[in-house]
């Protein structure tokens, strides 16, 4: 079993991905160079958190043309694992792996925090050691993670069960109030109709060990593994 984690000019949650599963969770995983165009010997792909290219143009959308995404393509498309962290996420919905688009804050403002995520899917590779409606707290770290999508595509999420996680309270209620970036219906994760590909904009990888303020993160982790073992 192996991992592969994307470099970009500009990433800077690489290495906390790496760490993650190389240490935390005791698998094999790998840099993946942003040129690189053989990814095929790889079991889950992560694209992780940073600033790809600077974010000069526009969120994720200059990492959309780095040549290693013609191989993420195909791979996510011949039933590959990949997750977007963050950054990540937005490079998804730039290359239309995933719908919908990531906006400013709506503070207009950088937000690093820990904030309380609820699992409306367990039933995903991501989330198949997690209880339906479990509480994680995990940290976000962004400027636009404003979760947009259109009246008629989010009632073709919900339909098809592609809203991973949500924004909710200690509690889990899902309320305007525990919502820290004005994302649509609280949306802070989402996964495509084939279940293969993952996007959510707090950071699993920051939330690995109890010294960093929660290990919830790591279940998300153990739930690729499990699923990468059993299929």
């Amino acid at each position: 079993m192996k991992f592969g984690v994307v470099v970009f000019p500009g990433s800077n949650c690489d290495h906390d991905a790496f760490y993650s599963v190389k240490s935390v969770i005791k698998q094999d995983v790998e840099f993946i160079w942003h040129k690189e165009k053989k990814i095929g010997h790889l079991d889950c792909i992560i694209l992780p958190g940073g600033f790809s290219y600077g974010d000069y143009l526009r969120t994720g959308s200059i990492a959309r043309f780095a040549p290693v995404m013609n191989s993420i393509s195909d791979y996510a498309e011949n039933g590959g694992l990949l997750v977007g962290i963050c950054n990540g996420f937005q490079i998804l919905t730039e290359l239309k792996l995933l719908p919908g688009a990531l906006l400013m804050n709506s503070t207009l403002r950088f937000i690093c925090k820990h904030v309380h995520i609820k699992a409306e899917n367990a039933e995903t590779p991501f989330t198949n050691k997690i209880r339906e409606g479990q509480i994680l707290k995990i940290p976000i770290a962004h400027k636009e993670g404003n979760y947009f999508i259109s009246p008629e595509e989010l009632d073709k999420l919900e339909k098809n069960r592609c809203i991973v996680f949500k924004y909710c309270d200690e509690n889990g209620k899902i309320i305007d109030s525990a919502n820290p970036n004005g994302s649509l219906d609280n949306i802070a994760g989402i996964c495509n109709e084939k279940r293969n590909i993952l996007g959510m904009m707090p950071h699993p990888e920051r939330a690995m060990e109890d010294v960093l303020g929660s290990s919830d993160g790591k279940i998300i982790f153990e739930s690729i593994v499990d699923f990468i073992r059993n299929r």
